[in-house]
């Protein structure tokens, strides 16, 4: 029998101590709460906020995202990939997702805000109408990925190229213009 828990705030939570409970968390806060190398599979997130939280190398097996939002999260070498890609969609702001996946997923609309994505895997997501704002990518892999309509007017640092990836009315700014070029090696000034 799953858990069910509503609008309900959980605050300084070590959950690599105290074990999160399986079921549904509707309309929950979770304010500096400690989630890194938890096994955290088959929950379902419904919008719910996730404040100063450490989500390090959390298993998210077929785990449920619905309109949630992270802000200020350590998230690194999170495979969002293998969440339960039904109705899927979240927010980052200053969260760091270095080395995280997103490796195949549909989540256009996304947006990432002040946010680290150095070597983050965008392998064949649909990021179309995204926004990366004030976001570095350094590192970060297109390929075949979708991102047609996507706003990088002040991303920093990523290496996209137009050839392999979908970036029809995609915005970039005279700035970062270069990081579509990088593969025929142009000097840009």
């Amino acid at each position: 029998m799953n858990d069910f828990f509503d609008n309900e705030t959980f605050t300084k939570v070590d959950f690599t101590v105290t074990k999160i409970n399986k079921g549904e968390y509707d309309s929950c806060t979770f304010e500096n709460c400690n989630f890194e190398n938890v096994h955290a599979s088959n929950i379902e997130f419904l919008e719910c906020e996730f404040i100063n939280c450490n989500f390090s190398n959390t298993v998210v097996n077929h785990t449920f995202f619905k309109d949630c939002t992270f802000e200020n999260c350590k998230m690194v070498g999170v495979k969002f990939n293998e969440c339960n890609n039904f109705l899927l969609e979240m927010s980052f702001h200053n969260c760091q997702l270095n080395l995280s996946s997103f490796y195949q997923l549909k989540i256009p609309t996304t947006k990432f805000i002040s946010c680290n994505l150095q070597e983050v895997d965008f392998v064949e997501a649909d990021l179309s109408k995204g926004v990366f704002k004030d976001c570095d990518l350094k590192g970060a892999i297109f390929d075949q990925t979708n991102l047609e309509k996507a706003d990088f007017t002040t991303a920093t640092n990523f290496t996209i190229d137009p050839e392999n990836n979908r970036v029809k009315k995609a915005k970039f700014s005279n700035e970062n213009i270069a990081g579509l070029l990088y593969k025929y090696d142009i000097v840009v000034e």
